[in-house]
């Protein structure tokens, strides 16, 4: 697994933080002290010290526990055929999977609104798989393909 410092330098880099809305950053906030938000792009609220600031633990089983939420929340937005939301949340399963150094991060795959590397991942690490045997890039999950 990559340390904090090598993630707030690939930000920094343009390597990682590929969201249009900053949520993949956004979830980083909560492992990185608030002193070092700045890297980040990001300050904290006036008034706001450290102290009032719960930061998680930089740990493999802690970054596994949000790929676990994230992935839940992709699967949602992609059968929802929500494309920026799913397009969003690829980035953000991108960025764990690049925290993780897991090579699913080099998948290229983006049918679907991203199912094949959601399915992928679930798959791998356990998760809830939504779509079953299914591979994610059925015509069945592109509402605008006519059946």
């Amino acid at each position: 697994m990559r340390s904090k410092e090598e993630v707030l330098q690939a930000v920094e880099e343009g390597i990682i933080g590929k969201c249009l809305d900053e949520r993949d950053l956004k979830r980083l906030l909560a492992f990185i002290e608030l002193n070092m938000w700045i890297r980040l792009g990001f300050v904290n609220k006036e008034g706001v010290n450290d102290a009032d600031i719960e930061i998680l633990p930089w740990k493999e089983e802690t970054i596994l526990e949000k790929l676990k939420e994230d992935l839940a929340f992709a699967f949602e937005k992609a059968l929802d055929k929500r494309g920026l939301s799913s397009s969003f949340m690829y980035e953000v399963i991108k960025m764990w999977l690049w925290i993780l150094e897991d090579p699913l991060y080099d998948f290229k795959e983006y049918a679907m609104y991203g199912l094949p590397l959601f399915k992928k991942v679930a798959v791998k690490y356990g998760f809830d798989n939504p779509i079953g045997d299914d591979v994610g890039n059925e015509n069945k999950y592109n509402e605008d393909v006519i059946t």
